[in-house]
């Protein structure tokens, strides 16, 4: 049984967007908002995709909850000026979710710019185009406003094998300690979550492409709890962070892992372990999957 802290109706009256909520931890939040009132908004680059988890998040709807999406490559600060001055038009968010994600397991030797590139501009400059587009219409418009991004622990311990995702996502971490601060006279909270183990297919299918790679962050093993992550869990922290009650609190990152990262790496750096031939086997599987999305996206 899930259990909810948190009454049904505790984020009617919200408005929020999720980037990258058409899939993974994303649309699961989505449901979540949905569910307890908010007006939600999902953005990505697949239309199909999009359509699909507005039907899903739109069954569970409750309490005056909607669902919406906006198509959006977060990677082009114009396409989010684009879509913010659409989703405005209906009237101001009251929240930001900075989820869009990409990542990959390599050698660090073998990643290419391009490879680099694909990380860092949907990860670092999604969510900084993202958070300053709400930011400015926010201070102008004389608007609080609660920003969450989603992170990881590497952000703290640095990780082996997936250096783009750590070297963006620590970005972001910086990023949140320094917003709260400058955007604190405007009562603008900029926090962060950092989720342990939460699978999803859509990540596992690239972080954990074979049996010998499902290690560290990818593996329950060694999490104190002896479990991976609830969904459920993960959706209440994360409205706590969206509802009215804690407004004194920004700056934060909070790690909800099970007490992984306190306990063992909660990391990739077991993958050193993985012999040539098994990199070369996890590159064709993750490359098959790749594939899958790029064919999806050209007939979405």
């Amino acid at each position: 049984m899930q259990s909810n802290p948190h009454r049904p109706d505790v984020l009617a009256g919200k408005r929020i967007l999720i980037t990258g909520g058409g899939t993974g931890l994303g649309k699961e939040l989505a449901k979540h908002f949905a569910a307890h009132g908010a007006a939600v908004y999902i953005c990505g680059r697949r239309e199909a995709v999009l359509q699909e988890a507005v039907k899903d998040i739109g069954a569970l709807a409750r309490n005056g909850g909607t669902i919406a999406y906006q198509i959006c490559d977060v990677r082009s600060a114009e396409a989010i000026e684009a879509m913010m001055d659409k989703i405005w038009v209906d009237g101001p968010l009251t929240g930001l979710i900075n989820n869009a994600a990409a990542n990959f397991i390599s050698p660090s030797l073998d990643i290419s710019p391009r490879g680099f590139e694909a990380v860092r501009s949907t990860v670092m400059d999604g969510a900084l185009f993202s958070t300053l587009a709400c930011g400015r219409r926010w201070i102008a418009q004389g608007l609080t406003g609660s920003v969450v991004s989603m992170l990881v622990t590497w952000v703290w311990t640095g990780s082996a094998y997936v250096l783009p995702s750590v070297m963006s996502k620590t970005a972001i971490h910086a990023m949140t300690m320094s917003l709260a601060v400058e955007w604190g006279k405007h009562n603008i909270r900029v926090n962060a979550v950092a989720p342990g183990p939460f699978p999803t297919e859509t990540a596992w299918e690239k972080l954990a492409p074979i049996p010998k790679a499902n290690v560290g962050a990818a593996s329950d093993e060694e999490v104190p709890m002896q479990r991976f992550g609830r969904m459920h869990e993960l959706c209440n922290l994360v409205t706590f962070l969206q509802a009215d009650g804690c407004e004194y609190l920004t700056g934060q990152n909070i790690a909800i892992d099970g007490g992984h990262h306190l306990a063992a790496p909660s990391t990739f750096a077991a993958l050193g372990k993985l012999t040539t031939e098994d990199w070369a086997e996890a590159k064709t599987k993750v490359r098959a999957s790749s594939d899958r999305d790029k064919a999806q996206r050209s007939t979405g």
